[in-house]
């Protein structure tokens, strides 16, 4: 099934793993929390969820057994495509990064360079750039490659030239824009990475950072693409207005949308787009 190009793909990023829960209570970070706010925003028009998950403690978590509760809380109160974050903190190992696909999401980030993150550094050398792919490939997982700079827009294409394509054989890549360290969150920045892109790539969003939010994804759909939006990304819809909850910021961008004529797309949708496997 060919889906319209006049869809929109909106990925909640709900969580993350920099806020804490002390300093934003309402971000979701239980099960229970996380459950409500896909189910709320799915309705509000969200299609694929791109999760981090927390321990009891509220604290960022790798966990295998927590990872494949959440995928599977997610798959039977949800219709939406689970994507599963392989960056986990910025102080996660590589090893247990790559054990993330064992709980077989639809979906998983995969990150393409090293970048300076604020005062941190988060470490994607290429040895496990190519290991996760493979990975990716053999578990039949649709990666999604994020991409934080122009330098892993061109590692991307090494990627693919060396690889080849990921499972179901489409390119669906990330524009994350706005972190202190990669690219800015600028209208001009946006162009000149989308300009960069490999042939091979098949759709693409943008997600903006912080007080950049609002002119990426207005510079996104201006060139036609996708959008990831939540409060992993951005805690105010203003200047000292904070966020209550995720649900907000899909609606927002569906007005967004609906003012450039695109439609948000379906998980079914998001799944024929995405080439992701019927699990």
């Amino acid at each position: 099934m060919t889906v319209p190009s006049d869809r929109l793909l909106i990925t909640l990023a709900p969580t993350g793993a920099e806020t804490s829960k002390e300093d934003c209570p309402q971000l979701p970070t239980t099960l229970e929390e996380l459950v409500d706010t896909a189910r709320r925003c799915e309705a509000a028009g969200a299609a694929m969820i791109h999760v981090h998950i927390r321990d009891e403690e509220h604290k960022p978590s790798l966990d295998p057994g927590r990872l494949a509760a959440t995928v599977e809380a997610l798959r039977d109160q949800t219709n939406l495509v689970v994507q599963l974050s392989t960056g986990g903190s910025v102080h996660d190992p590589l090893d247990a990064r790559l054990k993330v696909l064992d709980a077989e999401p639809d979906s998983c980030s995969l990150t393409m360079g090293t970048t300076n993150f604020g005062d941190d550094v988060f470490s994607n050398p290429w040895p496990f750039i190519t290991e996760l792919y493979r990975l990716s490939q053999e578990r039949e997982v649709v990666p999604e490659f994020e991409l934080f700079d122009l330098g892993h827009v061109a590692a991307l294409r090494r990627l693919l030239d060396k690889l080849g394509l990921p499972y179901g054989g489409r390119v669906h890549v990330d524009l994350v824009m706005g972190v202190p360290g990669g690219m800015p969150g600028t209208a001009d920045a946006l162009v000149a990475a989308v300009a960069a892109l490999p042939e091979a790539v098949t759709s693409w969003s943008a997600t903006g950072i912080g007080r950049s939010t609002l002119a990426v994804a207005l510079a996104s759909l201006s060139k036609g693409g996708h959008l990831r939006v939540g409060m992993e990304d951005v805690l105010t819809l203003a200047k000292g207005v904070p966020v209550e909850h995720n649900e907000q910021l899909v609606s927002r961008v569906v007005e967004l949308g609906r003012i450039a004529q695109r439609t948000p797309m379906t998980p079914t949708e998001a799944r024929d787009l995405l080439q992701v496997k019927r699990r």
